[in-house]
């Protein structure tokens, strides 16, 4: 790791909730990306306190694991990545172009990992949202993956190169689209900087909150509270800021200080 950073497995298992180190294979690795996706929550929030994202690799350890916050993609996946290499996988980045906006694909502003195992390759995403692969999925295209209560499939599309396909009734969605290109800190931290900082996008616009389980996930967009448990949606509409940080205790683990009482 860079900078004198040792990354601590035993304390991002028990973060995790895994008492034993998975092994560098293919179980291993789905069982080391579901519990992650279980465990840490997907949120924006210091984005909206207008706090910096910092991805040097003991920053984000501190936030995700030691403070048990959550993040968003390049807080994720960064993390992520970092585990699969202390655990003895082979991995690296990819950057790709997110497609859910009718208006059109946007920039590199997805951080995903790449993991190579026995000559086979496999996309790992623990930080795409509502849309996270519960587990990593093969390379291959066309191949379909079935999880909790969406199917996802990678398909060959012009113009971008791979597509991740998401479904869950009816017919296959667009999520992101990407390349094996190398990606260079530099581009990681110019995406980063982007995604966490210009107006047009959605992270600057919203709080977002939400945290996958095997039924389904919990979800808090600004005050309304969301559980999804076997395809049945349940929604209520928090009151104040001091019911929101209840929420956020109860529901994310999540310890936020009081900087979002005032919060409507």
């Amino acid at each position: 790791m860079t900078g004198g950073f040792k990354f601590d497995r035993e304390s991002y298992l028990r973060r995790i909730g895994l008492d034993n180190l998975p092994a560098a294979d293919a179980a291993g690795l789905a069982e080391l990306h579901q519990a992650h996706v279980f465990a840490v929550p997907f949120e924006n929030l210091d984005i909206m306190l207008g706090r910096r994202i910092n991805l040097e690799p003991g920053a984000l350890f501190e936030k995700l694991v030691t403070r048990r916050r959550g993040g968003y993609c390049f807080e994720q996946n960064g993390l992520f990545l970092m585990a699969l290499e202390a655990m003895g996988f082979t991995a690296r980045p990819l950057l790709a172009r997110v497609l859910l906006d009718p208006a059109g694909p946007s920039a590199r502003t997805h951080q995903v990992a790449l993991v190579e195992l026995d000559g086979a390759s496999w996309l790992a995403d623990v930080g795409f949202g509502a849309g996270t692969l519960g587990r990593a999925i093969p390379m291959e295209p066309d191949n379909i993956e079935v999880m909790q209560d969406a199917s996802y499939r990678i398909i060959l599309k012009e113009p971008f190169g791979a597509t991740l396909q998401r479904r869950e009734t009816g017919d296959w969605h667009d999520q992101y689209a990407f390349s094996l290109e190398r990606v260079l800190p530099a581009d990681i931290q110019l995406g980063n900087h982007y995604t966490s900082t210009s107006p047009d996008v959605h992270f600057t616009q919203r709080r977002i909150t939400m945290l996958a389980h095997p039924r389904g996930r919990s979800e808090l967009l600004n005050m309304e509270l969301s559980f999804l448990r076997d395809g049945q949606k349940e929604t209520r509409t928090l009151s104040d800021g001091g019911e929101y940080l209840a929420a956020l205790r109860e529901h994310f683990g999540i310890e936020l200080d009081a900087d979002f009482a005032d919060f409507k």
